[in-house]
């Protein structure tokens, strides 16, 4: 699956459940896929490793799961707005590799 073809089944499914017409802002968005990025450490926190899923019923969940929805939070995000993810990823990549080892002098 390409970039382009995630953003375009996470709008669609999103589209399809009802979640494109409720009048988010740009704010609501960046709040939700935050939100994963949370739930993803609150598994790592209850001591989940990174790389383990596991099931709550029929439901998976765990780590990656949660990293998961980050993931299609954003691409579902970009589609609807029209953000050119797939051609940012290329230049940021291409853009990271021209900079100095551990650039910006920071700690962590």
């Amino acid at each position: 699956m390409t970039i382009t073809e995630l953003m375009q089944e996470s709008y669609q499914t999103a589209k399809e459940k009802g979640w494109t017409e409720d009048g988010r802002t740009v704010g609501d968005h960046i709040a939700l896929m935050h939100s994963e990025l949370s739930e993803a450490l609150e598994e790592f926190r209850k001591g989940w490793l990174p790389h383990i899923s596991y099931f709550d019923g029929e439901k998976p969940v765990g780590m990656p799961i949660e990293l998961a929805d980050v993931m299609i939070r954003i691409a579902q995000f970009c589609q609807e707005k029209g953000v050119p993810l797939e051609q940012a990823l290329i230049e940021k990549l291409a853009y990271n590799k021209t900079r100095s080892f551990r650039h910006g002098g920071k700690v962590i």
